[in-house]
């Protein structure tokens, strides 16, 4: 099985008008699907990303105090997966529980070394 990394972007403006209800049922929603993929082995890592950051720009030398997006194209976090193919993955992906809040997932293989 090759390696895929799922590089989901957004939902940060549709978040933040959630009651804290429903970000509990959303976040169950992350916990089932994640729990899905370690279940059928799938599952390599993950984790959600802090909206604070830094870019570095012009080889280094410039360093900026936030990422360079708007709001629906920040990168809010990321999962490693185990697929067959990119098509597979890709069909994995189908079921992320980011899309409840508009995300956008972004499938890349891992190139190996």
């Amino acid at each position: 099985m090759k390696e895929f990394l799922l590089i989901i972007r957004g939902g940060h403006d549709e978040s933040e008008d959630r009651s804290p209800e429903e970000m509990q049922k959303h976040m169950q929603h992350w916990q089932q699907w994640m729990g899905g993929l370690a279940e059928n082995g799938r599952l390599v890592g993950g984790q959600p990303l802090m909206n604070e950051g830094k870019t570095l720009t012009e080889r280094g030398s410039k360093v900026t105090d936030r990422p360079f997006a708007e709001g629906k194209e920040l990168v809010g976090g990321y999962l490693l997966i185990k697929a067959d193919s990119l098509d597979h993955a890709t069909d994995i992906s189908k079921d992320c529980p980011g899309f409840e809040y508009n995300c956008s997932v972004e499938v890349r293989e891992i190139s190996p070394m």
